[in-house]
C-alpha cells in the first residue's frame, strides 16, 4: 500500500490556495488528511476537496500538530510567524512567499531546473517568484546546452500576481471605463484596466524595484550561478492570469535558434508555441488554465551574434505558484523526503 499524508494548505481561501486544492485533487497528490487553513476573517468557509465539503480553520499553534506537509501561500509575513512553528512540530513547509528565498539554508526550486537541491532542506523550501520560474523552466534547457552569460528580460504581468482581489479589481474597472464611469483603484495603486504601469512593488535605490530584483538574485540562487548578468523591467498589464516574458539572452558562442527550437520542443514543462507564416506566437490567453511554459518567437539577435530572443506565457496562479509548489511536494515524495517529517526535528534538539 502505497504512503499518504497529512497536509495543511496555509492561505487556502486565496487564489493560489484554492489553486492548489484543485491540483493536489487532479494529480492524485497522496492526501491521507487535509487541513484548510486561513486568517480568522476567512475561518468559518467550507471549500471542496474530491467532493467533499472541508472546513477552513483559523491558524494557530495547534494547527500543524501531526502534519507532515504544509502548503504555504498567505504573504511573507504569515509565512515568517507560521513556518518555523509548523516546521517544529515536524512538518515540512513548502512556502510560496518571498520570506525565505534568499535564505542561504532554505533552497529554492524549481523541479524542472534544479531538483537535486531539494535534498539539502531543513525543513523549508521556497517556491521562487512567478516571473523567475516562468523564465528559468524556459531557458534552463539553453544554459545546458551553451551557457548563458547575460539576461534581459521585460515581463508583462497579469493582475493574479496581486491576488484574486486584483483580477476582481479589473474586472469592475473595466466594466466601469465601458459605462463611461471613472474607474477606482483599491487594490493596485493605479486603474489597471486599459492600462498598464511599471510594477507596484517597493522602489529600490538602485532604481529597480524589489519585483526585478527577484528576478535577478533567485535566477542566480536557481542555476546556482552568480556570474550570469541579468537585468529586468516588470511591468503589470490588465491581463487576468498569465505572466507574458520577452527575454533577450546572450551566450558563450552562437546559438543557432533552430537547434534552440529543437531543444526546447523536448524539455520539461514547455510547449513550443511557433506559426511564423501566420504571426502565431504565445498568447497569455492561451496559456491560462495550462500547466505548460508557452515559449516561441525564438529569433536570433540581430545587434549580438551569440544572442537569441524568445517570448513566453505562463499561467501566474498555476506554473507561477500552485503547480510548482505541488511538483516540489511531488518531488518530496519520489525522493522519499517527506517521510522523514522528524530528521529535523531530532537534528535540532
Amino acid at each position: 500500500m502505497s504512503k499518504s499524508y497529512r497536509v495543511a494548505i496555509l492561505g487556502a481561501t486565496g487564489a493560489v490556495g484554492t489553486e492548489l486544492l484543485e491540483l493536489l485533487a487532479s494529480r492524485n497528490f497522496p492526501v491521507s488528511d487535509l487541513k484548510l487553513l486561513a486568517s480568522e476573517r476567512s475561518a468559518g468557509r467550507s471549500l471542496k476537496f474530491k467532493g467533499e465539503s472541508l472546513p477552513v480553520e483559523a491558524v494557530s499553534d495547534r494547527s500543524f500538530d501531526q502534519v507532515d506537509l504544509v502548503l504555504a501561500s498567505a504573504g511573507g509575513s504569515i509565512s515568517k510567524t507560521w513556518a518555523g512553528v509548523a516546521v517544529a512540530q515536524g512538518a515540512i513547509v513548502i512556502d510560496n512567499s518571498s520570506a525565505f528565498r534568499m535564505n542561504p539554508d532554505v533552497p529554492l526550486i524549481v523541479p524542472e531546473v534544479n531538483p537535486q537541491a531539494i535534498a539539502n532542506h531543513k525543513g523549508i523550501i521556497a517556491n521562487p517568484n512567478c516571473t523567475t520560474i516562468l523564465m528559468t523552466v524556459a531557458i534552463w534547457p539553453l544554459h545546458q546546452v551553451n551557457p548563458i552569460k547575460r539576461i534581459v528580460a521585460a515581463t508583462y504581468q497579469s493582475a493574479s500576481g496581486a491576488g484574486a482581489q486584483a483580477m476582481e479589481e479589473v474586472k469592475i474597472q473595466s466594466k466601469a471605463i465601458l459605462q463611461g464611469e471613472e474607474p477606482i483603484a483599491q487594490v493596485l495603486p493605479y486603474p489597471l484596466a486599459f492600462n498598464l504601469f511599471p510594477h507596484n512593488s517597493p522602489l529600490t535605490d538602485l532604481g529597480y524595484c524589489e519585483e526585478e530584483l527577484k528576478m535577478v538574485n533567485e535566477t542566480r540562487k536557481i542555476f546556482g550561478n552568480q556570474e550570469i548578468r541579468i537585468t529586468a523591467t516588470c511591468v503589470r498589464v490588465p491581463v487576468l492570469r498569465a505572466h507574458s516574458e520577452a527575454i533577450n539572452l546572450e551566450f558563450a558562442t552562437p546559438f543557432n535558434p533552430d537547434d534552440a527550437r529543437a531543444i526546447l520542443a523536448q524539455s520539461p514543462g514547455i510547449k513550443l508555441v511557433e506559426d511564423w507564416q501566420k504571426n502565431y506566437f504565445p498568447m497569455p490567453m492561451e496559456a491560462s488554465g495550462r500547466d505548460e511554459v508557452l515559449v516561441g518567437r525564438i529569433r536570433q539577435d540581430i545587434s549580438h551574434p551569440c544572442g537569441l530572443e524568445l517570448w513566453l506565457c505562463g499561467d501566474q496562479i498555476r506554473k507561477g505558484a500552485a503547480l510548482n509548489a505541488v511538483q516540489i511536494a511531488e518531488l518530496l515524495v519520489e525522493k522519499n523526503l517527506l517521510s522523514q517529517r522528524n530528521t529535523y526535528v531530532a537534528r535540532e534538539k
